[in-house]
């Protein structure tokens, strides 16, 4: 079975440490990003492999809610986040470069493998059409991080 990634950068006027206290900050996902409806934390202690949550988020007009997990935690530089939804593993990779002392790049890397037979449903979310959806969805997520950050937003 093969998977299917979609990748999304965007630059950010804060500090790698500030961008990864805000992206590792479940508590304030609610305020930060538009999409997310409600963030329920399952762990407690401070962010890293391990801490998992439940993340309910509109989409396409529905509430849909997916439990993640903390799978790799590389401060302040990379985080990966790991799901198992719908008959496919999705895997959410954060890579943060800074720019120099107040700036950072922000690198987002969604990727779907199927685990069951739904191979062509999952071709079909990330071909064409779905991936565009699934690029916008991330891009909108990064815009908010920056204008949150930025002080544009909240």
């Amino acid at each position: 079975m093969t998977s299917a990634s979609v990748v999304v950068e965007r630059r950010v006027t804060a500090s790698q440490g500030r961008v990864w206290e805000a992206l590792t900050d479940l508590a304030g996902m609610e305020r930060m990003l538009s999409g997310v409806v409600r963030v329920e934390v399952l762990t407690g202690g401070v962010f890293g492999v391990g801490t998992r949550w439940r993340e309910t988020r509109r989409m396409f007009g529905k509430d849909a809610t997916e439990e993640m997990g903390v799978t790799v935690s590389e401060p302040p530089e990379r985080y990966v986040v790991e799901a198992q939804s719908h008959g496919s593993h999705y895997v959410s990779e954060w890579e943060l470069r800074p720019d120099g002392p107040a700036s950072t790049t922000i690198r987002m890397t969604f990727t779907a493998v199927p685990t069951g037979a739904v191979s062509g449903l999952l071709a079909k979310v990330l071909g064409g059409v779905g991936a565009r959806a699934v690029r916008r969805a991330i891009a909108k997520d990064l815009d908010d991080v920056a204008g949150w950050l930025e002080g544009r937003r909240g």
